[in-house]
């Protein structure tokens, strides 16, 4: 009688096309929570900058002078800018790049947040950011 030490072939492609499988699935799901979570930082930076401008307006009664570069602090996937900047109202914009390019999250002086861009796949609004691939 033989004694068998070791795994057959057909175990072993039976293993490999499992963890194909869940590889699938899991790759995918772990891209997008990866993106999701990058997504917090520039929404964090819009609200940090638009209480900037609220306390400049206080002390000089007026948004215009507000140097955005200066004062907003770029995060690591997001660049921030104001657009434009009048005595009464404003508007910051963050803008992806990297692997969070395609998005554009928007902020205005009336506190009305909007998701004006996103790559494909994901949802934009008028009335918030975006935080997951369905939309708000």
């Amino acid at each position: 009688m033989r004694v068998s030490a070791g795994f057959t072939l057909i175990e072993v492609m039976i293993t490999v096309a499992i963890i194909g499988i869940l590889a699938s699935i899991a790759i995918p799901s772990y891209n997008d929570y990866v993106t999701r979570s990058r997504l917090v930082e520039p929404q964090s930076k819009l609200s940090e900058t638009r209480t900037q401008l609220e306390q400049f307006y206080m002390n000089n009664h007026t948004y215009k002078d507000f140097d955005c570069k200066r004062d907003a602090k770029p995060s690591e996937s997001f660049s921030i800018s104001c657009n434009p900047l009048n005595a009464e109202s404003f508007t910051i914009i963050a803008t992806g790049s990297g692997k969070t390019a395609g998005f554009t999250f928007t902020l205005d002086d009336q506190g009305i947040k909007a998701t004006t861009a996103a790559p494909s796949g994901w949802a934009k609004s008028d009335n918030c950011w975006v935080s997951k691939k369905s939309g708000c």
